[in-house]
């Protein structure tokens, strides 16, 4: 036989060696996690369920899944043990923050701006028309209250489903 037809098997063998050494070592390091569990610390099932230890016998956990809830789950079915800062923030939505001393930004931003009475003077109260006519045709026109502007909506015959003003 030559070296070129063992060649083949021997790296075969080889593949073989490495793939079940690294899950043996993946095994490993669950079994450990789940020796690691003790009362009150947070877990995810591999059902993909949150709750807390209660008791830890050999072979099954007692979790405490709400008040009132509690469940008996084999060791083998536990997917993770969790951070108690992890836990807190899947769960309940709390945000341990370890940057608490900086700045916080405002929800709007209103406080962002800086109002001071100059910039309230020069908008005098009324209402900026932003639309694309003339300067001058804009001051020839006498200015309309609001109250004004519904009073003449109000004098305009109203359309009824009968007239049309399409041409046909």
């Amino acid at each position: 036989m030559s070296l070129v037809t063992i060649l083949p098997f021997i790296v075969l063998i080889g593949a073989m060696f490495l793939m079940t050494r690294s899950a043996k070592k993946k095994q490993q390091q669950a079994v450990d996690m789940r020796n690691q569990m003790q009362p009150g610390s947070g877990v995810r099932t591999i059902g993909g369920m949150y709750a807390t230890v209660k008791e830890v016998s050999e072979d099954t956990v007692l979790l405490d899944a709400g008040p009132g809830v509690d469940l008996l789950f084999a060791k083998n079915s536990i997917g993770a043990v969790l951070t108690d800062d992890e836990y807190n923030r899947i769960v309940h939505g709390i945000e341990h923050d370890l940057k608490s001393d900086t700045d916080v930004v405002p929800d709007d931003a209103s406080s962002l701006t800086e109002t001071d009475g100059s910039a309230d003077a020069a908008s005098g109260d009324q209402p900026v028309d932003l639309g694309k006519r003339d300067a001058a045709e804009a001051d020839e026109e006498p200015k309309k209250t609001a109250e004004e502007k519904t009073a003449e909506a109000d004098e305009e015959p109203k359309k009824t489903d009968g007239d049309s003003d399409a041409k046909k």
